[in-house]
């Protein structure tokens, strides 16, 4: 025993009667495992009369002697212990410090197949009615009868264009030089070296300065849009719009759409011309081509429906994210995961429709000839 903690047995119930002052106190008795000696038993009294002042050091004395218990099988009261003292013990044992995974219970066939279906159309419906109100705010917008303010609009725009280009500049820099590497390696093998200029210049302008431009900005510009909705979600800035009779669509959601697709196409030049000098850097530089030849091969492989097809590769990605962006954060639940879930979903609709939109402009590029 020690002079503040007295264990005692009487016949099958362990007594411990705990004395004087609890202030900064080391229970080296609990931790030399006297409970353990008390076997055979089946249940601790804890008796607190004669306790003066405590601290968290009785917290932890009863934390061990109830987790003893429980670990045993055996009952246990608390007699004349401090109230404060009491509701941290329930407290304590109260909150699952292990709490287990929900596991979701799998459905028969058909109601699975059911369940699905009916997601599939509720989703498809929110998706439509998104739609709807995105088409008319664009006509209200066009007619100049939407309800934004023009502020709103410059700095969407200032966020997607100049403060956006380093990073797009960067990645179609860097893979203007991929597809000159590549396109050499197996042009090498027929000494046509010269043709990297046309592969560059074709690849890059037609598809991959839109493509990149439309996953780097998916990442960047689409998945803000929706954490900063959701976020306006969460802290019910939304309804209050709404309370004030304000269209949260056009207040919010039109200025960013509005100004992601105007400067999509823009970036999408921009980008088109950074890979082209990127590719060009390695051909004269790394593989020795001549400077005219090359250039020369440039221009003349450039040609108005090359360009004008990454024109509108790059619009159509702008439209994308911005609607992608937008829904995800609108649609936000007001909860911080949900914000989270939201962003992360943006952005993996976005890179998915602008890939799947990529292949369906490309078939209809072959069908139709351009």
């Amino acid at each position: 025993m020690t002079d503040k903690i007295i264990y005692t047995a009487e016949n099958d119930v362990i007594v411990i009667k705990l004395c004087g002052d609890f202030i900064n106190y080391s229970d080296d008795a609990a931790k030399s495992g006297m409970l353990s000696r008390l076997k055979n038993k089946t249940k601790i009294v804890v008796c607190g009369e004669k306790i003066n002042n405590w601290d968290s050091s009785l917290s932890v004395i009863l934390f061990k002697i109830i987790e003893y218990a429980g670990k045993n099988g055996m009952e246990y009261e608390l007699k004349s212990i401090p109230k404060g003292a009491v509701d941290l013990m329930t407290l304590a044992f109260k909150v699952d410090r292990k709490p287990t995974v929900a596991t979701e219970k799998s459905l028969p066939f058909f109601d699975a197949v059911g369940t699905f279906t009916v997601a599939c159309y509720d989703a498809v419906c929110s998706a439509y009615a998104f739609l709807d109100s995105i088409a008319w705010s664009l006509l209200r917008f066009c007619a100049g009868r939407a309800r934004y303010r023009r502020q709103d609009f410059y700095t969407a725009m200032e966020d997607c264009s100049y403060k956006a280009f380093p990073i797009v500049a960067l990645i179609s820099f860097m893979v203007g030089m991929i597809l000159s590497f590549v396109g050499a390696m197996q042009l090498k093998i027929f000494g046509a070296e010269i043709y990297v200029a046309s592969l560059v210049m074709v690849s890059m302008v037609r598809v991959m300065g839109a493509l990149m431009t439309g996953i780097i900005m998916a990442g960047r510009t689409g998945a803000s849009y929706a954490a900063t909705i959701g976020t306006m979600q969460v802290n019910e800035e939304v309804d209050a719009l709404k309370t004030m009779g304000v269209p949260e669509i056009d207040f919010l959601l039109l200025p960013r759409m509005v100004a992601l697709m105007v400067m999509m196409p823009l970036l999408t030049v921009m980008a088109d011309f950074i890979g082209v000098i990127g590719g060009g850097l390695v051909g004269i530089f790394v593989l020795d081509l001549p400077i005219g030849e090359y250039v020369k091969n440039s221009l003349n492989s450039l040609f108005m429906n090359h360009f004008l097809v990454g024109i509108f590769h790059g619009f159509v990605f702008g439209v994308i994210i911005a609607m992608c962006g937008c829904y995800y954060g609108i649609k936000c639940e007001k909860d911080a995961e949900s914000v989270g879930k939201s962003t992360t979903s943006a952005v993996v609709s976005s890179i998915v429709l602008i890939i799947v939109a990529t292949a369906v402009i490309t078939v209809l590029c072959e069908v139709l000839k351009i």
